[in-house]
């Protein structure tokens, strides 16, 4: 991947910088054409060992924490299925990383297509949009990328130690709690890195949008055959640009398949187990993380939220452009031009098939449809659960006030 070669991979280069030094993903320096061969393969084997440290060090602080854990339920009576829950939490992390090393391995070659994929389409757009008015924003891309991702960063690092760090309990040691910390907040960076990927597909859509809408201002003004015909030219080459963006689509999705259903599964155990936990502690008038445990439950959910906003601004951006095609088709000079009112037809026949879908393997589509969606099942589980919870307080009370009167009537 050479950042000369494309603006929208220099921007994203320090984020996918601070992916790999986390093990999240492979360090762009492989994906260099320049590269000597030898020096690749030394500095793959190093990074392979390093992944491999990462995965010990987490498989051993999750064993770390489900000690700790049955420490903390025998402490407080709270033997019913919280100790299932926060094993399964603890087995979904070590997953989470297996896979993510798996991942880096079996596809290191599409995540060097997708480098590739989007360089080209950079190139392509920047060609197509030659003779046509520049897009303008506001803001530079990078800026944009901080403010969507960086910032975000910026919170999930600075937010989660405070969140969780009293909430690991006593039974563990310092040590073990920056690591666990460190490891926690490895989990949350994966779904940031889906984000810069949909907002770099995000960026191509909008200037292949702008592209067309400037075609359509072409037409409205210039009725001449040759240039008609040139736009004709132009309108095609947009058509298969949009193309090759839905392929990209599909192979960002394909490499996050796994990672992201494995993230969203854990976030939302985490937060029933959160709940699970204010509920046991709610009878200590000295608990202090009640209010940590908001805290903590808000940034599980904007995480998994925020990348299905910026997958939906993907959506949107892709499905306002068969409205442009229907512009197009209204001017006079489709109706006067066969061929433009066929490329136009051809253009919005290939939008209503090639529909584009942020998916997990096809298990779940990630928008905000999904996101209330998941909203809505996890109220309803939580519900469930202080359902339950409360009828076993009340039995255990029950059976203390029992106790309490036994043990007076045999001292009487």
């Amino acid at each position: 991947m050479e950042a000369n070669r494309s603006r929208l991979l220099a921007a994203a280069r320090p984020y996918l910088q601070i992916y790999s030094i986390f093990g999240l993903t492979p360090p762009t320096q492989f994906f260099t054409r320049t590269l000597h061969k030898r020096r690749r393969g030394i500095l793959i084997l190093g990074y392979a060992c390093f992944l491999i440290s990462i995965s010990l060090m987490v498989i051993y602080e999750c064993y770390a924490n489900i000690v700790a854990l049955r420490k903390d339920i025998h402490q407080f009576h709270a033997e019913d299925f919280s100790n299932v829950m926060g094993n399964t939490q603890k087995v979904l992390v070590v997953a989470m990383f297996v896979w993510n090393q798996l991942n880096i391995l079996l596809n290191f070659r599409r995540l060097a297509r997708i480098y590739d994929d989007i360089a080209d389409l950079e190139i392509e757009l920047n060609k197509a949009s030659s003779g046509f008015v520049g897009q303008r924003h506001r803001w530079s891309l990078r800026f944009r990328l901080a403010l969507s991702v960086g910032l975000w960063i910026v919170l999930l690092v600075g937010l989660t130690p405070r969140f969780t760090l009293v909430a690991l309990g006593p039974f563990l040691h310092w040590t073990n709690k920056v690591l666990t910390e460190i490891i926690l907040i490895m989990v949350q960076l994966k779904c940031t890195e889906y984000c810069v990927f949909v907002l770099l597909i995000y960026e191509l859509i909008l200037r292949g949008h702008h592209i067309l809408q400037q075609i359509g201002v072409e037409l409205e003004g210039n009725q001449s055959r040759d240039s008609v015909q040139e736009l004709c030219v132009a309108l095609k080459r947009n058509q298969l640009l949009a193309g090759r963006i839905w392929g990209l689509v599909n192979e960002v999705s394909l490499y996050f398949t796994f990672s992201l259903t494995l993230l969203f599964l854990y976030n939302e155990l985490s937060i029933l187990h959160i709940v699970n936990w204010a509920l046991i502690k709610s009878v200590n008038p000295n608990e202090c993380c009640q209010y940590r445990r908001i805290g903590t439950c808000l940034l599980l959910s904007i995480n998994i939220f925020l990348s299905c906003l910026y997958s939906e601004f993907c959506i949107q951006a892709y499905n306002s452009i068969p409205r442009v095609l229907h512009q197009m088709n209204c001017l006079p000079a489709a109706e006067e031009y066969p061929i433009l009112k066929m490329g136009l037809g051809e253009y919005s026949l290939q939008m209503e098939h090639l529909k584009l879908i942020f998916t997990c393997g096809g298990l779940f589509d990630i928008n905000l449809k999904f996101f209330g969606g998941m909203v809505v099942t996890l109220f309803g589980y939580v519900i469930i659960l202080v359902q339950f919870k409360i009828q076993f307080f009340a039995q255990t009370n029950f059976m203390q006030n029992i106790n309490s009167t036994e043990m007076k009537a045999y001292t009487a």
